[in-house]
């Protein structure tokens, strides 16, 4: 079965939710990533975002050449992102709290110079601490309810080494705003400049318009330490 393209409404958000919504009502806020992803690979569910090319908006970025510099993939599902940040030279790790998920990426992109690791964003290694010159978050926390959002901005915030760049993409609006259901959760203002934390100061905050799309609007600020 062949993913349908991330922005686009069908029965997978659907699968998400589900998903979610019984990890929430179990008390695990972060345990559904797990379960959807391994649902999809035994082709009861399709995960949304999981499809081949890395996100428009990374790669309408224009990285710079990452020769000599590390990065670090919050979030990395089978990789998509994390491929195409190693394709612009840096020396990049990637992680998942989902094994389903990391598996997935070490199977497509087996001779991939990417090293894949599973981890867990609200208790990372601490040797990540200020180790890396680029992180991107790429529509993580948007996935997250709010209650665990004030431990999860921080967290990104400091893997950013002095002199390093964060780049965060997510949800401003969403086409189910009005009832409330999710993922994913758009972030408020407010907790994009959250991220400005523990010397990281905020560079740039966009906010990219894609009318007809599941996710009309979305946050695309950088930071630097």
């Amino acid at each position: 079965m062949s993913s349908p393209a991330p922005d686009s409404p069908s029965s997978s958000s659907e699968d998400a939710r589900r998903h979610a919504a019984a990890s929430l009502a179990a008390g695990d806020p972060t345990g559904w990533f797990e379960t959807l992803y391994a649902a999809s690979r035994a082709g009861q569910a399709v995960v949304p975002w999981d499809v081949a090319e890395p996100s428009a908006r990374l790669r309408a970025l224009g990285l710079p050449d990452g020769a000599g510099l590390r990065a670090l993939i919050v979030g990395c599902g089978p990789g998509r992102d994390a491929e195409y940040v190693a394709s612009r030279g840096y020396a990049t790790t990637a992680f998942d709290i989902s094994a389903t998920a990391i598996d997935l990426a070490r199977e497509r992109h087996p001779d991939s110079p990417v090293t894949y690791v599973v981890a867990d964003l609200l208790d990372p290694p601490v040797a990540w601490r200020h180790g890396f010159d680029l992180v991107l978050e790429s529509n993580n926390v948007q996935a997250l309810p709010s209650a665990i959002r004030a431990a999860a901005v921080p967290a990104i915030s400091g893997f950013v080494a002095p002199g390093g760049t964060l780049i965060v993409l997510a949800a401003a609006t969403t086409r189910i705003d009005s009832d409330g259901s999710g993922p994913p959760w758009p972030l408020t203002r407010d907790e994009i400049d959250a991220f400005a934390v523990g010397g990281l100061r905020q560079v740039s905050v966009e906010q990219v318009n894609a009318a007809g799309t599941a996710l009309p609007a979305r946050w695309q600020p950088v930071y630097r330490r």
